[in-house]
C-alpha cells in the first residue's frame, strides 16, 4: 500500500500525458452531445470518486449529475429512458459484475458510455463508447489508492476537456509534482498518536472534497479496524454530532472554496465541546492542524486523499494491522 500510494505522482503524470488527446476528443463529442443528466456508477472507491465527479460536473458544467444503482440492472432486470444522457462508469478491474450490467443495460437504454478502467482490456471497457484509461500500471494492494487518485485526475481531465477550462487544465499539468509534496507531508507524525487508540472516528467534508472523506473512512475500516463514517459537515448537524464527544475523534477535509467557511465554523464548534478534531486544508480555534498544499479548489481533494493514504498506512501499522492484508476482502470484488 505505501509503495503504490507514493507511485500516484507518476501514475498521474503518465496519464495525463497518455489521454490528453483522448480527452479533448470526448470533450468535442460531449459537447456535441450535450447531455441533459450525467449518470454515474461505480463500487467502493471507484464510488467515492463517482461522488467528487458529481460535485466537479455540477459546479464546473452545469449538469445534473447522479449515482446509479447498479441491481436496477444486475437484479431487478428494471429497463430506464437514458437516451441523451452521459454514463461514466468507474471502475479498476472493469470486471464487477453487476457494473458491467448495468452499463450493458445504459447502452442498450440510449446513454453515451464513458469508461474510467485501469485494465483497458477488461469487459467494461470493451463496452464503453470511449475510455479514458487510468493507466496507474498494476495494483497489488487490496487498499485502492494510486488507482484512486488516477481516477480523480481522469475525472478532473475530462472535465477540464468538456468545459474547455484553461485554468484547471494548467492546474492539473502541476498536479504530479503537488501530489509528490502531498506525499511526504508529515500527517502520520501529527495524526498517528491521536487516533492509534481510537474506536471510532467521524471523516467530514463538504462539496467536491466529501468523496475523499468517504473514501478515508472506508480505508480506516478495511486497512486500520477504525470504524469510521464519512459525512457532509451539512449532514453532521442533523443528527450525527451527538454521538460525538472527548473519546469520538474526527478528521475533517476542506477545499479552498464557498464550503470551507461552514466546515471550519462547525470544526470549532466540535472543537469548543471537547471533540479531539484533526483539520485538512483550514485552521479553526481548537482544532488540530494537518498541512496542505494550494491549488485549484478542484484538485486540492486529489491532494488530501494522497495525503490521507501515508497517515492511514502508518495508523494501520500503529495499530498492528498488516495494511496489505486486510480480513476477509479480495482486490476484486464480484458483485451482482
Amino acid at each position: 500500500m505505501f509503495r503504490e500510494a507514493a507511485q500516484a505522482p507518476h501514475a498521474v503524470a503518465s496519464q495525463l500525458a497518455r489521454n490528453r488527446t483522448a480527452a479533448a476528443s470526448i470533450g468535442a463529442a460531449l459537447r456535441a452531445l450535450a447531455p441533459r443528466v450525467v449518470v454515474t456508477c461505480a463500487r467502493g472507491s471507484s464510488d467515492h470518486a463517482a461522488t467528487y465527479a458529481k460535485y466537479l460536473i455540477e459546479t464546473r458544467l452545469g449538469v445534473l449529475t447522479a449515482s446509479a444503482a447498479p441491481s436496477i440492472a444486475s437484479i431487478y432486470h428494471a429497463s430506464q429512458d437514458l437516451r441523451g444522457c452521459l454514463f461514466i462508469a468507474i471502475s479498476q478491474s472493469g470486471a464487477s459484475p453487476d457494473v458491467l450490467a448495468a452499463t450493458q443495460a445504459a447502452r442498450r437504454a440510449g446513454a453515451v458510455v464513458v469508461a474510467i478502467v485501469n485494465d483497458e482490456d477488461s469487459a467494461l471497457a470493451r463496452e464503453a463508447d470511449h475510455c479514458l484509461p487510468l493507466a496507474a500500471g498494476r495494483e497489488e494492494s487490496v487498499a485502492a489508492t494510486k488507482t484512486f487518485i488516477a481516477s480523480l485526475a481522469a475525472l478532473a481531465q475530462l472535465a477540464a476537456a468538456w468545459s474547455q477550462d484553461a485554468r484547471l487544465s494548467a492546474a492539473l499539468d502541476e498536479a504530479p509534482a503537488l501530489l509528490e509534496r502531498a506525499w511526504r507531508l508529515p500527517w502520520d507524525e501529527i495524526a498517528v498518536p491521536r487516533l492509534r487508540e481510537a474506536s471510532h472516528l467521524f471523516t467530514i467534508a463538504r462539496g467536491i472534497g466529501l468523496g475523499v472523506a468517504q473514501e478515508a473512512a472506508l480505508k480506516c475500516k478495511e486497512t486500520c479496524g477504525l470504524h469510521a463514517e464519512s459525512f457532509s459537515s451539512a449532514e453532521v448537524r442533523h443528527g450525527p454530532q451527538a454521538l460525538l464527544s472527548g473519546g469520538f475523534p474526527a478528521l475533517a477535509f476542506a477545499q479552498d472554496d464557498a464550503a470551507r467557511e461552514g466546515l471550519e465554523a462547525l470544526a470549532a464548534e466540535l472543537a469548543a465541546r471537547g471533540v479531539d478534531v484533526l483539520g485538512a486544508g483550514f485552521e479553526a480555534a481548537g482544532v488540530t492542524a494537518l498541512p496542505a498544499l494550494e491549488s485549484d479548489p478542484a484538485l486540492q481533494p486529489m491532494l488530501l486523499a494522497q495525503s490521507f493514504y501515508r497517515l492511514a498506512n502508518a495508523l494501520a501499522v500503529a495499530r498492528g494491522l498488516d495494511p496489505d492484508r486486510p480480513p476477509n476482502l479480495h482486490k476484486v470484488t464480484r458483485t451482482t
